[in-house]
């Protein structure tokens, strides 16, 4: 499920931050996320349609 996904990848993002790591592979998992969550609430708005 999209909802376990965006957890994990906030999790890891997170430790990405607190750890230091290089700002590419931060940004990385940022975007990633925001593309998690942009399909999260495209499926949340699709199923209110229906």
């Amino acid at each position: 499920m999209l909802n376990d996904e965006i957890c994990k990848l906030r999790d890891k993002l997170n430790r990405s931050i607190e750890q230091g790591d290089d700002y590419s592979i931060t940004y990385q998992l940022s975007v990633e996320l925001d593309e998690l969550i942009a399909a999260y609430y495209k499926e949340k708005k699709e199923k209110k349609k229906n």
